[in-house]
């Protein structure tokens, strides 16, 4: 079982080092495609996801194209507030990517256009124009292991107790 998270052309550090702690958590591995907007040594991302970074498989991808063409066996879904399907709606299988835009655009219309069955969202209220990349990887990735009744994933502590 392998998830995978791609994110296309990601602009905020901080975002994509939250997002690396969150892959190290649960064993994703991590694609950033290229153009980066920002250095993979800037300060910001090394302090969101600094103790994490070397826990993290991180592949690196000139475009989209190019990462598609190395992944043809294996789905695609591409997350957007646009997307055709609700996130907890699909079945997913135990090897897949979720692919995520950058933050001020999101995915180009034309990749969700040529991909709209595979196009999933995360409801939210109209007046609100999208979630923070990195809640909305969190909260998609945690759908998938949920589905896989957290397969490999360990409690973190458990509580003690009740002292009397």
């Amino acid at each position: 079982m392998q998830l995978h998270i791609a994110l296309v052309e990601p602009e905020i550090p901080q975002n994509t080092g939250n997002i690396a702690r969150t892959c190290a958590a649960v064993g994703a591995v991590l694609h950033l495609v290229e153009p980066l907007g920002f250095s993979v040594s800037d300060k910001y991302l090394k302090r969101a996801g600094l103790d994490y970074w070397s826990s993290v498989e991180i592949h690196y991808h000139k475009n989209f194209e190019s990462l598609r063409n190395k992944y043809t066996d294996i789905p695609f879904f591409y997350v957007s507030t646009k997307g055709s399907l609700v996130y907890s709606d699909i079945a997913y299988p135990d090897e897949c990517f979720f692919v995520f835009g950058k933050e001020t655009r999101g995915l180009p219309e034309s990749l969700l256009i040529e991909n709209y069955d595979s196009c999933i969202r995360i409801p939210m209220r109209h007046a609100i124009r999208s979630l923070n990349l990195s809640n909305s990887v969190a909260i998609i990735t945690y759908e998938f292991f949920r589905q896989k009744n957290f397969f490999n994933l360990e409690p973190a502590g458990h509580i003690p107790a009740k002292i009397e």
